[in-house]
């Protein structure tokens, strides 16, 4: 098992970019294949960007899942960055420790990177501290803003 960086394995960002809009999109059902495409065109010029990271968890050449530092992700604070999003472990791998791994690769990632804090908005309640997130506010009726101190 192995934790890396999407622009080393490109082979696997066709599936990782079908799973993120296959769980995130709002119309899911309008052009999804267009809508995918896009997005995978939008992810692989991000790859290169300083202020993104998607890293994935593979064991025996099979993404288990995957995870990403955003430079903005919430509209109603976009004086915060970075943001850490997209965990996302498939169903048939889920309650067997892998956010845990993903989780503290991309707080490694982003020490790395410099950064003395990310932050995380979520609709999960009683999740993300297990991994030592901090809450600090409501941010709309569903999501909530905890940050992580690196």
């Amino acid at each position: 098992m192995e934790v890396c960086n999407l622009k080393e394995k490109l082979e696997f960002l066709r599936e990782v970019v079908t799973l993120e809009y296959d769980e995130w999109a709002s119309n899911k059902y309008d052009n999804r294949g267009e809508r995918i495409e896009l997005k995978y065109e939008k992810v692989r010029k991000l790859l290169n960007s300083k202020n993104f990271c998607k890293l994935i968890l593979i064991d025996n050449n099979m993404l288990i899942g995957f995870i990403s530092i955003f430079p903005e992700d919430a509209e109603e604070c976009l004086e915060l960055t970075p943001w850490y999003a997209t965990m996302y472990v498939k169903k048939e791998y889920r309650g067997k420790g892998y956010s845990k791994i993903l989780n503290d690769a991309i707080l490694k990632e982003a020490r790395k990177m410099g950064y003395k804090e990310i932050y995380l908005k979520t609709e999960l309640n009683n999740y993300y501290e297990k991994f030592g997130a901090i809450y600090i506010k409501d941010i709309n009726e569903t999501e909530k803003l905890y940050k992580f101190v690196l």
